[in-house]
């Protein structure tokens, strides 16, 4: 800094409710602007998204800063509690006994907040418009503000899309269109790509690799996605395949696939030619297979929309299924 020595010690108080990019403003404001900062993620049990999984984030955002999950059950305003001052500066000393020099804020209490310290206040874009943007805002409309979404974060509001059916109905294909279309990321089969590798039949002790594979395709390209990710099937079609071709599905499947949440199921119908590519095994009896696709989604109560027709009425139909969720969110 010109004309002074480098502050060495800042802070950055929050409760990162959802982080947003106007937090990683004001975090890589600090980190430049001393030599160690330390962001204090406050949490309590009763909000909405857990605060492990926000300081979590906030960690992953904002590498050269230390991050510090605070759960203690404090009192968020002056007049919830006589001692609030006495009781947030212990919980802060607890944290940072020595400092912070700076204080970095874009709030009014960030004056008395530093004063109390013994440090200096720094204000950054308090009137919100280089980042104009709020947790309050992104909590109640994340799609309408995922420009704002760092993405570590996007995977936790993204509305995830799975194209679904028999073998051989056009997932792949409507996955990538709808992907394109919107903007977006798509996942493809894992288990298409494993089996064209290993270059032979799959066996029993793949199915859990097959979703080991899609569940973590799926989170990492949830962190580019925007507003929606598409999934060229899911968990449960492994479950169904190991049902139709050993009889039953152990326990772990089962489980990996009931863990997931999807927001909406396009199911394909069977209306369509089956096409031999050398790894799909079912051509006969498509429309009770697709029966069992419909009947497994309904027992766990997903919403799912039938999709059929030519190629150009299921590209529109699953348009206006994925419009609707959007608006709905």
């Amino acid at each position: 800094m010109t004309g002074s020595a480098r502050p060495a010690t800042g802070m950055v108080l929050g409760k990162f409710l959802p982080p947003h990019l106007g937090h990683q403003f004001l975090v890589d404001f600090g980190v430049t602007y001393v030599d160690a900062l330390t962001v204090l993620v406050c949490s309590l049990k009763r909000e909405p998204i857990p605060g492990d999984l926000r300081a979590a984030w906030v960690a992953d955002m904002c590498p050269r800063a230390r991050v510090v999950h605070v759960t203690d059950e404090n009192p968020q305003e002056p007049h919830e509690h006589p001692d609030f001052w006495p009781i947030w500066i212990e919980t802060i000393r607890a944290h940072i006994p020595a400092g912070p020099d700076v204080v970095f804020t874009s709030e009014p209490y960030g004056d008395d907040l530093a004063r109390r310290l013994g440090a200096r206040h720094v204000v950054v874009d308090r009137a919100r418009e280089l980042v104009p943007i709020s947790g309050t805002a992104i909590r109640e409309r994340p799609v309408a503000h995922w420009q704002y979404l760092p993405p570590p974060v996007r995977p936790y509001f993204v509305k995830r899309v799975v194209v679904f059916g028999p073998e051989s109905t056009g997932k792949s294909t409507l996955a990538r269109d709808l992907a394109r279309h919107y903007g977006t990321a798509w996942v493809s089969e894992y288990a298409r790509g494993y089996l064209d590798n290993k270059g032979a039949r799959f066996e029993q002790d793949d199915f859990p690799l097959f979703v080991a594979g899609q569940h973590a395709a799926e989170d990492a390209l949830a962190r580019q996605a925007n507003r929606v990710l598409f999934c060229d099937t899911d968990a449960l079609t492994t479950v169904i395949f190991h049902r139709l071709f050993y009889g039953m599905a152990p326990d772990c499947l089962v489980a990996a696939a009931d863990s997931r949440r999807y927001d909406l199921y396009l199911v394909l119908d069977v209306d369509v030619p089956w096409v031999d590519d050398g790894q799909r095994d079912a051509p006969g009896n498509r429309e009770a297979l697709r029966d069992r696709y419909v009947s497994e989604l309904a027992a766990r109560g997903r919403p799912a929309v039938l999709i059929r027709g030519s190629w150009p009425e299921r590209f529109a139909a699953a348009c206006r299924a994925v419009d609707q969720l959007l608006q709905e969110a």
